[in-house]
Parts: C-alpha cells; structure tokens; sequence
C-alpha cells in the first residue's frame, strides 16, 4: 500500500479560499458515515491542522497486496467513502476493458471476518449492482483464494476481496483480481487509479445498499463454490494412504475464516479429522490471544497450537492467517521441542512434492514444458532443482501479483506450472487457482506427510534429504530499520557507483577473498549477467540490488516501498556433494557480516537492527 499526495502546499492559501477547508468541507460533504463524518468534525472543531491534512491530503493507493492500511476517516485510512471511491474507479474501468461481457460476466465480491469488511463488501456490491452488472457475492467470510477460484469457475471479469490478510486489527483492504483469477497487474492497478481520481464523487445511489434486497442480479455462489472447490482443487494422490495413517494433525486458523473451510478439505482429502485450536477456531475481528494474527510471528501466535497438540500427542501443526491464504507449518521434532519450517523450507518441500506428483501423474512425458516459480528474494531451491530434474525455472518480482500472472503467461504459451512460491509463508500448488491458497497448500502438506510416514521419515527428515539430493540451501532474511530517505539512497547510490562511476559496483567482499561474479540491479535496469545487460525482471522504482558470489552465495539488498526498511536476504547455495553444512554456514555468516559491514555500513548511517 502506498500513498499519492494531493494538492496542498501544507495549507498555504489559494486564490479560492485555504485548501484545508475545501477539503473538510468536500469530506463532511460526502461522507454518510455518522462516525468517520463526526471524526473529521472533531478534528475541524479543535483546529487540528496537522491531522486533517494527514488524512485529508494523500490517498491510499495499491501496493504490493492491494489496498491494506488502518481503518478510519479520511482519504489515506480506509472507511465507507474511499470503499465507494474505489470501487467506483474499478467499475468505470471494467466498462471501458470489458464494454459487453462485463453485463454478463460479472464480479465476484468476498470478506473475512474483520470489523467493517462485510458492509465494505456490500458497499462494493451495491456499485457494481447499480451499474447493472452481476454480482456473485459469499454470504458469509471466504478465504482469499475462493475469490481466484470463483472468477475463474464463472468466468467473471473481476473480483474483490475486503481484507487486511495477517495484519493487526486496526486494519483492512481491499485486494483487486483480474478475469484471470489472478490478482490485478500493476499496469491494470495504475489505470485504476487514474479512474478513480475521475469518479470521487458518490454516484447518487452508492451508498443505499438496499438496492441488494432482492435484486437479480446479486447472488450468493457459497455452496456451490465450497463444492467445486473440494471436488476439483482437492485430489488427494494416495487415498488408502490418507485414510490410514497415524499422524494427529493440530489446525489453527488463527481466528481467522480458515477452520469451516480446511475442515472440508480433509474430509474431501480423505484424511483423519484434525485437532482444533479452540481458543482460535471461530472467527473473531479483535483476535483476542494474538498480537498479529500471521504464521510467520512463529511461537508467539503459535504457542496455543503447540500446547493444544502436546494435550493430543499431536506431531503437525498448521496454521493460517485470518484469510487463509498464507500457511505456517510445525513438526514435533524427537527431543520434544517443535521445529517452525520457515517460508522457504515449505516452499522446498512442497516444490518436491508437487515434482513428485507430476511424475507420478505423468510418466513418459518430458519435463521440458514443466516450470516452477519463486519470487526474486526466495530461496533458490527451485532453480538448483531444475538443473537436476530438467525442467524449467523463473523468477519474479515479490508479490503474488508477479508470480501468479507469470504463470498465468507461461500457460498461454502451452507450458505447465506445477507450483510456485514466496518465502513470506505463501503457495500455488498448479494454476487452477491463481493465487496463493494455504487451504490447498495445507492439504498437500498434510499428504506429503502421511506419504512420508509409510518410510518411518518425518518432514524434517525429508527437507534433509532433499539439500542432499539438490545442494544444501542456507537462508537469512532480516532488515534494518532507516528513518532517512536521503541516507537509504546515499547507501544505494555508493554501491552502484563503486568505483566513482555510474554502473561500477562491488566485485569482492573481505579484500577479494570472496568474488562477485553478477550483479542485477533492477531500479537501474542492469544485469550483467545478460548478454544486453537488461534484466529479464521490470525495473523496479525501489532500490533493489542482487549479487551472485562465485562460491553460489546470492545476496539482495532492497528498500521497501512502504515501511522506512532496508531489507537484505543471502542464501547459500551449495553443490549435493558438500556435506560439511556447518562450514557451510559459518561461510555463510562470514559473509553476510562483511556484506552488511561493507556494503551497508550500519554504524556510519545509523541504521537500527530488526532487534532494536
């Protein structure tokens, strides 16, 4: 999520009067919304200047996942009217995209169980509606992925989702998918915005949801879609062995929309009933024993789920967010203590699993048309796969924008993906769904396991076995924290000008004692590892810098686009026959420490450690 500024000069005066109370006056105006409208009052009332020009003078825009930032009142919060601005934009663009399907094909509209996100939902409903085309909106809280499955099922022309995914409760979102169930493209999400900017003003009938009473044209796809989904997404490889097996299962949706919906997928999957983290089953806006409701915070939202399945001699644990589309995964390891798999180690066996699959499924044809995808600061296990399997590997830009559509391309073309992945805890298992789904990704994980079990292997046991057979992968991804733009740029600008030169960049680290054999640097648009040293990934306007070390070390440095971070993320990547994984990472944490030293200089630049 970023934000765009508007036109204020920090309230300077304007030949048609102070800009600040313009608008006030065009919020209280246009807001219907008793709260947020009496807020703005407030504010106005105790001359709050400073306040009203932060929500009144930039606008919340699509970022890496959507719309996502703190409810409230205000152009840069989310609430009633920037819902109906929004949505307004997103229709005036169907139209002008879709001229004639749009009437037939339609949207779909979902929501989780946030507060504010069922009437945000059918706000969006009731636009569309108005405009005359057709709605098929869930009657009770989705996981994300149903909307990719949705529009894809019904062949609509676009979808929406109201939420904040794992963000705390103060939050929510909206998230925009395309005809092709995969989240909207950048290039769609700027011409959105563009349009929105025409149609701010609520259309006469925006705000009267009433008009969903009855209406033909607003359906409920629920049943249907909780069907399809389990009869077409979930085909479970080994059945008998599902049905079978010993394994407890722990499930947490992390009170999120999860539990109805995984509850079904074992069952279709044939496997034993999971145990249910009560405290966390059913849905709850507030998210009452966590802090941040997201897998990826590990033991601090996960320690309900360890006690629930030690009370069951449980060994597996799963988890998702609040809506469902993010996946965390525990084993218990043999000394009692539970072993967290990180974003990356997941994505390594489910990349092996789902390899596994399509062999099995397909026998005698050749890997040559097969592609698996991972984002640009994944780990690079996929890529030291295809080198050994033979088939084919790309990177993306982070964000399942990027990943979904380049496999959505890549099956336009005639190819196959299989799977692809990002190591913030997010999985596509095949393409019938474009997007990340952990219902899915539960349920192969979960079979993955039985599958195991008949060899008396654990998941770790597995992982293990996959760094033999493809090279151990040594992974740490961490930032800093920098509250200056001018010093993350000074420290970007340095390293591609290494040499007192545009395009010079570092060639060692520790005085040549590490060499660097490729440099990507994506807001720059150079690669020199291509023959035009252009980067086959878009330029980017973040800084974002890669560089290969001839000993297989990769490191990438990059701002975020939305939080005051440097984040950087290096991953070994060792040859099957190295077997010493200690010298391994010792080499590994040489490495990062000169990098950081050397190329960021923490001290020298004040910059504050993720710890501080």
């Amino acid at each position: 999520m970023a934000f765009k500024e508007l036109h204020c000069n920090k309230c300077k005066h304007a030949r048609k009067g102070h800009p600040l109370n313009e608008k006030i006056q065009e919020w209280l105006k246009w807001d219907k919304n008793e709260e947020t409208r009496g807020e703005i009052q407030e504010l106005k009332d105790c001359d709050d200047k400073m306040e009203l020009h932060r929500l009144l003078f930039s606008r919340v825009r699509f970022g890496t996942a959507g719309i996502r930032v703190k409810m409230g009142p205000g152009y840069s919060q989310i609430n009633d009217l920037v819902i109906i601005q929004t949505t307004q934009g997103l229709c005036k663009y169907l139209e002008l995209v879709f001229p004639e399907a749009r009437r037939k094909a339609g949207v779909v509209i979902g929501y989780d169980n946030r507060h504010n996100s069922k009437k945000f939902a059918e706000l969006t409903a009731t636009i569309f509606v108005n405009q005359s085309m057709p709605v098929y909106m869930f009657s009770k809280v989705c996981p994300a992925p149903f909307i990719s499955f949705t529009i894809r099922q019904l062949q609509c022309v676009a979808g929406v989702m109201i939420t904040a995914s794992h963000n705390p409760r103060e939050y929510n979102g909206y998230k925009m998918f395309w005809d092709t169930g995969a989240p909207a493209r950048r290039s769609d999400e700027k011409k959105v915005e563009r349009v929105i900017l025409n149609n701010l003003a609520p259309w006469e009938k925006s705000w009267d949801t009433s008009v969903l009473n009855g209406s033909p044209l607003f359906r409920d796809p629920q049943q249907e879609m909780e069907t399809r989904y389990c009869n077409t997404i979930i085909k479970p490889m080994f059945p008998d062995i599902n049905k079978n097996s010993n394994i407890t299962f722990t499930f947490t949706p992390l009170h999120g929309v999860g539990y109805e919906y995984m509850l079904k997928a074992f069952e279709s999957a044939q496997l034993k009933p999971f145990v249910v983290v009560e405290e966390q089953r059913d849905p709850d806006p507030d998210f009452s024993t966590v802090k941040y409701p997201n897998p990826e915070e590990g033991e601090e939202v996960l320690d309900l789920a360890y006690q629930t399945a030690d009370d069951c001699n449980s060994t597996i644990v799963l988890a998702t967010d609040p809506d469902a589309d993010k996946l965390g995964v525990s084993e218990k390891m043999e000394n009692g203590e539970w072993k967290e798999f990180t974003g990356n180690e997941v994505g390594t066996l489910l990349g092996w699993w789902m390899l596994f699959r399509h062999k099995q499924n397909n026998p005698n044809i050749p890997l040559q048309d097969v592609y698996m995808i991972s984002s640009a600061v994944s780990s690079h296990i996929l890529k030291s796969m295809a080198k050994f399997e033979g088939f084919n590997f790309r990177d993306t830009l982070i964000g399942f924008k990027w990943l979904a559509n380049t496999a959505i391309d890549l099956v336009k073309e005639g190819k196959t993906v299989i799977f692809a992945f990002e190591e913030s805890y997010g999985y596509m298992c095949g393409t019938d769904i474009p997007n990340k789904d952990a219902i899915t990704a539960g349920i192969h994980i979960a079979e993955l396991a039985t599958y195991l079990e008949k060899d008396n292997m654990t998941l770790r046991n597995k992982l293990d076995d996959i760094y033999l057979q493809y090279g151990h992968h040594i992974y740490i991804g961490s930032y800093f924290i920098c509250y200056e733009p001018d010093t993350m740029k000074r420290i970007f600008n340095k390293l591609s000008s290494w040499k007192g030169q545009p395009d010079s960049y570092p060639d060692s680290i520790l005085g040549g004692k590490y060499n660097i054999t490729a440099v990507r640097d994506l807001k720059a648009g150079y690669d020199s590892s291509e023959p035009d040293l252009k980067p086959k990934l878009p330029v980017t306007s973040s800084f974002m810098i890669t560089f290969t070390f001839d000993n297989g070390l990769v490191a990438t440095l990059r701002t975020s686009g939305t939080e005051p971070k440097i984040k950087y993320y290096v991953e070994l990547c060792s040859q099957p026959e190295e077997k010493n994984w200690e010298q391994l990472r010792s080499v590994k944490r040489e490495m990062l420490d000169a990098i950081i030293t050397e190329f960021l200089e923490p001290n020298k630049n004040g910059l504050l450690s993720r710890a501080k």
